[in-house]
């Protein structure tokens, strides 16, 4: 399953490696340029394949507006324009040259976040997961792999697991997860439960033992990789 690659245009390094640093504790992963050359060389390298780019408009030889221009005679990939010019005009003037949004420092890096986010879900490209051993569960599309091979869920099969791995290495009684997973006003019985954990585990594979009944007590996800 392939992360969200995002291309930082920043020639300032400690500003720079706080921003890789924290992007990819969130998860994505990042490329980093120093200079525009730099930056439209690692873009073309990429072959499409970059999904945002952090762009600083002062850099020591192409600015970030002639790197804009570039990047767009190729790609709609969004930009977020990254610079101490505040004013309505430098903010205009990005606009207008095909920016996506438009960020002046400083700036907290979880603002950065929120707006990364914001505008890779407006293009469509945002991919957030969940992960358990080999297990993965794409969000954004609500899709599950198992080793990278794509399990087809139900509705209810997929929240089912989406809880589990949200309350891994926790016995949970059928209880609990009835009134988690299907509702307080579910009008069925804890046998629901069973019926459709039974058909989490098949559509896994018996590869994957991660549901473990616990006797009288419910089920625990988890344990040690198989």
């Amino acid at each position: 399953m392939k992360k969200n690659r995002i291309l930082i245009v920043e020639d300032e390094k400690k500003l720079s490696r706080t921003l890789e640093d924290y992007l990819r504790l969130q998860d994505y992963e990042t490329l980093t340029a120093e200079s525009g050359h730099e930056a439209l060389q690692l873009f073309y390298q990429a072959q499409g394949k970059i999904d945002l780019i952090l762009l600083d408009v002062m850099l020591p030889d192409l600015d970030g507006y002639e790197v804009l221009r570039e990047v767009r005679r190729v790609l709609d990939t969004p930009v977020i324009m990254l610079t101490a010019r505040s004013s309505v005009e430098d903010q205009m003037n990005g606009f207008e040259r095909g920016a996506d949004d438009y960020i002046t420092k400083p700036y907290t890096l979880e603002l950065v976040r929120l707006r990364i986010e914001a505008l890779l879900k407006r293009a469509g490209k945002l991919r957030r997961y969940l992960e358990f051993g080999n297990i993965i569960v794409e969000l954004e599309a609500q899709k599950v792999y198992w080793k990278d091979r794509y399990v087809e869920t139900t509705r209810k099969e997929y929240e089912l697991l989406c809880y589990f791995i949200e309350h891994s290495n926790i016995v949970l009684n059928r209880g609990t997860i009835l009134d988690a997973v299907w509702g307080y006003d579910y009008v069925g019985d804890i046998r629901t439960v069973d019926t459709m954990v039974k058909q989490l585990r098949r559509k896994l594979g018996e590869e994957c033992g991660y549901i473990r009944s616990v006797y009288g007590a419910g089920y625990l996800f988890g344990g040690d990789e198989v």
